[in-house]
């Protein structure tokens, strides 16, 4: 029985076409990898002394702008993260840090209000129902900051959120030419959140392309909302 078999040079080519495939790809991932390091620790940089977890050095603002996210954890019981941000901005309201708190987030589905259920939290809390003002088309944290400058008229404000989402949306902010600084509300203690913070690094590239690669502006604007001076 006569077999062909592969000459010797040409399978050995082969092997090393092979490892230098494997050897690209492995560089190409850490090269990504380390991209996306650089760019995360850059923003947290580049926003570090607009970032304040010390009310007494907050500087007072009109408007404190008050990031959503789900009220509840998928698998039942109140969500850290919200429950964090509401404390922080009623602890801002009561110190007379800000006068007003515009709840912005997502409203996209009738059985899930962001918005709506800030401003009942906050309502709960004892934080007068005239100084809360909703924002029905906060669908990203970019959405959020450029409407409350574009639609709501205020330039100068304190986002709340945890820290990690305070860099962000202060980097977006500077950008934009706002005057814009964030107040810390408490983050969760490793080993929770860790998924959190693992999205927070593609949030961050995202961030990146939106602004200097796309341009991309928020889903909506709309007619101006008027906030009392």
């Amino acid at each position: 029985m006569n077999l062909k078999t592969e000459p010797a040079d040409v399978s050995g080519r082969k092997r090393t076409k092979g490892i230098l495939i494997l050897a690209l790809a492995k560089l190409f991932l850490l090269a990504l990898i380390v991209g996306v390091f650089s760019l995360h620790t850059a923003i947290s940089r580049s926003t570090e002394r607009r970032i304040f977890s010390d009310i007494g050095r907050l500087p007072d603002n009109h408007v404190g702008l008050l990031l959503g996210t789900a009220k509840y954890q998928p698998g039942g019981g109140i969500n850290p993260y919200f429950e964090h941000r509401i404390d922080a901005a009623v602890e801002l309201y009561e110190a007379g840090k800000i006068r007003y708190i515009i709840a912005s987030g997502d409203n996209e589905h009738e059985s899930y209000n962001e918005p709506l259920n800030m401003r009942l939290a906050l309502l709960e809390r004892g934080v007068p129902n005239e100084v809360i003002v909703l924002d029905f088309a906060g669908f990203r944290t970019l959405d959020s900051v450029v409407r409350t400058a574009e639609v709501f008229g205020q330039d100068r404000f304190t986002v709340i959120s945890q820290r990690f989402h305070n860099e962000r949306a202060v980097y977006i902010g500077s950008h934009f030419g706002y005057d814009v600084v964030g107040y810390n509300a408490a983050d969760l203690a490793p080993p929770s959140g860790v998924q959190t913070r693992l999205r927070e690094y593609l949030a961050r590239v995202q961030a990146i392309m939106d602004l200097h690669i796309f341009g991309r502006a928020p889903r909506f604007l709309g007619d101006p909302i008027r906030i009392p001076d």
